[in-house]
């Protein structure tokens, strides 16, 4: 393990694939201060959040409600009227909009430019299907998801790549680094745990639901080249930027398909032998999520492997401080079904989809490259995992 530096990774260790967006020294700059100040908030000042806890919200609170707080929202409310808290939520939620805004400098000018190169890389291969009459989940079309302006669906120009660049550009910077040059780690991660504890396993067919710009897929089919992979997103303008980028990094056996998870039926039955979502399930709705597990369950082989990489629920034995902490998200990043999503069973989801209890696990799921350090909340290189095998 390599010992948690107080300086992110400089931006410029990002790989400049053949589709990452130009950039000069003053992007890099720009990116080199956000990446610093993300980690500087969570590692450095986020201490502070608990000292202003212990020391002055808790004790003031218990005498207010003449018990002990019962939830994390009241936590939240008596936590919001404390100046250092506010004070760093502000900065924290700052750093996010500043994030989003010089990524869309840096790539919005040279839009035409990454679309027509988009095209070029795309031109003589079949790695993207897009869909002109899908329709937009209202859960995704109503929310400016990560304060992204429009979201990663919305198209400013024909064959618009801009939200994917955008996406690969900033992710680097809001996870300061930790999930590596390619911010693949999260990929990774799930080739060393099934490599380290199903060494035979050898899915034919894989599928990754809500694929964003493919960064955790590539690392996957990459490690089994003679697999078909399949990545599913509803926006069409990080899918176009996904296959190219596939492409130019040599992953030449995966298809991006534009396709909304709850409704996969252009697969057959019992098609794929791996489906896995990479912190996807906290951005879709509670009800999407049943119909979405339910197709998973349909498509999935028998003897095949569902892999979900998400945050831990809320479970009683989680401290509500910790839960205050993890639901910051929900309340100032644009992420309206964290919350929930951290409070139902997901298992119980599972099950209902078809899963026998017995054949569902729960573990961590870590990179081998991830960084020590203060826990990140959601930015670190280690994901709680929920997984199921197929019966026969």
């Amino acid at each position: 393990m390599t010992k948690s530096s107080a300086t992110p990774p400089a931006w410029h260790h990002v790989e400049a694939h053949d589709m990452f967006p130009e950039r000069d020294h003053d992007d890099t700059a720009r990116f080199n201060f956000i990446a610093s100040m993300n980690k500087y908030l969570a590692q450095t000042l986020g201490e502070g959040n608990q000292l202003a806890y212990e020391k002055r919200v808790l004790p003031a609170l218990q005498k207010e409600l003449h018990r002990e707080p019962q939830s994390r929202h009241e936590i939240r409310a008596a936590m919001n009227r404390d100046p250092f808290h506010s004070f760093w939520s502000a900065a924290k939620r700052n750093t996010m909009e500043q994030r989003q805004q010089m990524s869309r400098a840096m790539v919005l000018p040279q839009a035409e430019k990454l679309a027509k190169k988009a095209e070029g890389i795309l031109a003589s291969t079949s790695a993207l299907e897009l869909d002109p009459d899908l329709d937009i989940p209202a859960y995704i079309a109503s929310v400016d998801h990560h304060c992204m302006p429009g979201s990663y669906h919305t198209e400013l120009i024909p064959n618009d790549v801009s939200a994917g660049a955008n996406y690969d550009s900033g992710i680097f910077a809001t996870t300061g680094g930790a999930m590596g040059a390619l911010s693949d780690m999260a990929g990774r991660a799930v080739v060393d745990w099934l490599t380290t504890n199903y060494p035979d396993f050898a899915p034919k067919r894989i599928l990754d639901i809500g694929c964003t710009i493919g960064h955790t897929l590539v690392p996957i089919a990459q490690a089994f080249p003679d697999a078909e992979v399949i990545g599913v997103d509803v926006a069409a303008p990080v899918l176009r930027y996904a296959a190219a980028r596939a492409v130019s990094l040599g992953a030449d056996n995966v298809t991006f398909i534009q396709a909304n998870g709850e409704d996969l039926s252009r697969f057959e039955d019992a098609s794929f032998d791996l489906v896995y979502s990479s912190m996807f399930l906290h951005e879709t709705s509670n009800s999407a999520m049943q119909k979405i597990m339910n197709e998973v369950s349909r498509v999935l082989a028998p003897g095949g492997l569902t892999l979900h990489l998400e945050q831990p629920s809320y479970t009683d034995d989680m401290p509500l401080y910790e839960q205050f902490i993890r639901d910051w998200d929900a309340h100032n990043n644009n992420e309206p079904f964290w919350t929930r999503l951290h409070d139902i069973n997901i298992g119980d989801i599972i099950q209902k989809a078809g899963f026998e209890a017995d054949n569902q696990f729960v573990t961590q799921v870590a990179s081998a490259g991830k960084l020590d350090g203060p826990e990140d909340h959601g930015r670190g290189a280690a994901w709680h995992t929920y997984g199921a095998w197929k019966g026969a």
